[in-house]
């Protein structure tokens, strides 16, 4: 009988043990599958600007191509405000669960530095980059304005005097403009439009002497011979389909060179504690989306840089822009019209140390 009774609990024993790997099991596997049948309903795209604008356009179009290349629906919502802030807090409040992807510019690096948001981008997020566009100055044709030593003469001749347009205080092509004048060595006035379009009707109907913006926000004026390129901001010239060559800052302003190119960057960034596999779903689709016929031809017809990022370089870039930003915002903070944070607030290097800082302490990439 005591042979029977421990043959019995042995039994007993093992099968709770069985029981218990198989519950144990179950646990692991459950996520797993669930996670093989995302997305089971539309993936939001809150895009950061306002529909119509060239990232707005671009970002659709990734979209619409992550959607056909994974077989999924994508909806673009349109969140503008506070340089992105709107958008970006919004995702921030929603689950981690891949259905809410920010569609950003500049790898959102303005909304941290200006206080809109507390999240540190190499921290709380997965970047993806997509492609850059190219910073331009471009004059009107009769402008007396031919050469970045003209700039140099007139603002020393007539200091304050020089007006450049912009998108918008504290945007891209402020920060970018600032770089530049600073590089060149001139100290000019700002002058803020709502968006890239009025921003370069204003240099062509004499609002401003420069249009400051993007070689994209250009283009038809200078096809059409009625603006003239300054300069861009990629390392090279760009000659375009008309013939028309756009000289590149590099062959003019050394120092700019090793930062080359200026411009806008088009990203999506995903909350970095979402589940690693979707994650790696994501990533499988926005490659298919970058690599399309249909992202090529946009790129190319807007003579945008494609260049794809992700982990820890694109983590490693968004830190070096923020760096950039932070300094450049509080060293013309007057030009800025806002508090911003400074470079110990937020825990950055000034740029001229960011080698050595980089990789932050605690700092770990996403392995997807």
């Amino acid at each position: 009988m005591k042979d029977e009774t421990r043959g019995l609990k042995t039994l007993r024993r093992r099968d709770f043990l069985a029981s218990a790997a198989a519950a144990s099991a179950m646990f692991v596997i459950r996520p797993a599958v669930a996670q093989a049948n995302w997305p089971e309903k539309p993936v939001n795209m809150i895009i950061m600007y306002a529909p119509g604008g060239g990232t707005d356009t671009l970002l659709r179009v990734i979209g619409n191509e992550m959607a056909n290349a994974a077989g999924w629906t994508v909806e673009p919502i349109n969140k503008p405000g506070a340089v992105g802030g709107i958008a970006t807090n919004f995702v921030l409040q929603q689950p981690s669960d891949g259905y809410n992807i920010l569609g950003a510019a500049n790898f959102n690096r303005f909304v941290r530095v200006m206080g809109h948001t507390d999240s540190i981008l190499w921290k709380d997020w997965s970047i993806f980059q997509a492609a850059n566009s190219i910073a331009a100055w471009s004059v009107a044709q009769d402008s007396p304005l031919k050469t970045i030593q003209d700039l140099v003469d007139y603002d020393r001749e007539n200091p304050g005097s020089l007006t450049i347009s912009t998108s918008g205080t504290g945007g891209v092509w402020h920060e970018l403009g600032m770089i530049i004048a600073d590089a060149i060595g001139i100290k000019p006035q700002w002058v803020p439009y709502q968006g890239g379009k009025p921003a370069t009707l204003a240099g062509l109907q004499g609002e401003t002497q420069i249009s400051g913006g993007g070689v994209h926000e250009h283009l038809e004026l200078l096809r059409d011979g009625q603006l003239r390129n300054l300069f861009q901001a990629s390392a090279n010239d760009i000659t375009l389909d008309t013939g028309t060559v756009l000289p590149s800052i590099a062959n003019m302003v050394e120092s700019l060179k090793p930062i080359l190119p200026l411009g806008a960057e088009y990203n999506i960034l995903i909350k970095r504690d979402t589940p690693i596999e979707i994650q790696r779903e994501i990533k499988t689709a926005f490659e298919a989306a970058i690599a399309s016929q249909a992202f090529k031809d946009i790129c190319e017809s807007q003579y945008f840089e494609i260049e794809m990022l992700a982990g820890e370089a694109a983590d490693r870039k968004a830190a070096r822009l923020e760096t950039q930003t932070a300094d450049i915002f509080n060293r013309y903070q007057d030009q800025i019209g806002a508090e911003v944070r400074t470079s110990e607030e937020l825990g950055l290097p000034t740029p001229a140390e960011f080698e050595q800082w980089w990789p932050p302490e605690g700092y770990q990439p996403v392995e997807l």
